[in-house]
């Protein structure tokens, strides 16, 4: 089978190097000629800068940074969607917006395109080991079709429902980690003005009722004064637009995420934007005149 791969970003390249494991026959395109350069010379693997190349494959996966982009790659004048076979399946990997999977979507009902909205959970480590989760939306039929493809990349496969539903599911998730950020973030400062020791309060948390995934990252890089790690935040940005347009549209109240919302922005505003989320507790910080780091 022919299968072709676009985006050959951080999380994207190591992805298609796992899929070229599988012995399939595979396109790989990126604007960049360094990221294609890493695929020249593999058994069964083509490298190119021109979409139309790609196009003959049976499946396309997108793994691009956000939703305009994914959008003027299949939609656009030119897109894909306009050149690919009737019947084939277009499986986006990107992390994108609820309305937007939707708008892709209905863009390939139209023209006869299978579409999943497959998003991914798991940082750069676990796209090179092929232990990602993927979240997919679609008809299920077509999800059948690539689940042994989605197998080579990610260990935890879960079928969501129709489309947009993979794109929800990721949100979801996605949510709940920022808003622990943000908790974090104006909490732990509050500790350090008070007198405690923040290696020991960092502890008592991990080890407690207060721990999360986001504790366990964050507060061990915010006692080294380490900011730099984990998804930037002008990127992760995107999540909480796309849950405010939700809120919006469905008239779905969600007051803490709002708040939480509030505090990014700050962090932005400040211009953090560059660093990972663990930089928003800098915003409190500086607003109570202290640290919460180590010594």
């Amino acid at each position: 089978m022919k299968i072709s791969f676009a985006g050959l970003g951080k999380m994207g390249a190591p992805i298609a190097m796992n899929l070229a494991k599988g012995g399939d026959e595979l396109t790989v395109f990126d604007i960049n000629e360094s990221n294609l350069a890493k695929f020249s010379g593999l058994k069964n693997v083509k490298t190119t800068g021109n979409t139309d190349d790609i196009c003959e494959a049976g499946v396309i996966f997108l793994c691009l940074p956000n939703g305009d982009i994914v959008k003027k790659t299949a939609l656009g004048p030119n897109g894909l969607i306009s050149k690919m076979k009737k019947g084939a399946v277009l499986a986006d990997l990107s992390t994108i917006s609820w309305k937007a999977a939707m708008d892709v979507a209905e863009g390939c009902a139209e023209t006869g395109i299978e579409f999943m909205d497959c998003p991914i959970s798991g940082m750069e480590a676990r796209a090179i080991d092929g232990t990602l989760t993927v979240m997919c939306g679609g008809k299920e039929e077509t999800f059948r079709r690539i689940e042994p493809l989605l197998k080579m990349i990610g260990t935890n496969i879960l079928y969501m429902g129709k489309n947009g539903a993979g794109q929800l599911t990721k949100l979801i998730n996605q949510l709940l980690f920022d808003i622990n950020a943000a908790a974090i973030a104006e909490v732990v400062p509050m500790a350090a003005l008070m007198g405690l020791d923040p290696e020991k309060t960092a502890s008592v948390i991990n080890s407690g009722t207060g721990r999360s995934y986001a504790s366990e990252f964050f507060l061990p890089r915010a006692l080294e004064g380490n900011f730099s790690e984990g998804y930037a935040m002008k990127n992760a940005y995107k999540d909480l637009v796309s849950a405010a347009e939700i809120s919006a549209s469905q008239s779905i109240p969600m007051p803490v995420l709002a708040a939480a919302t509030a505090t990014y922005q700050q962090a932005l505003r400040s211009g953090y934007g560059e660093l990972g989320k663990g930089a928003m507790i800098k915003v409190f910080e500086k607003l109570l005149g202290t640290e919460f780091r180590k010594g």
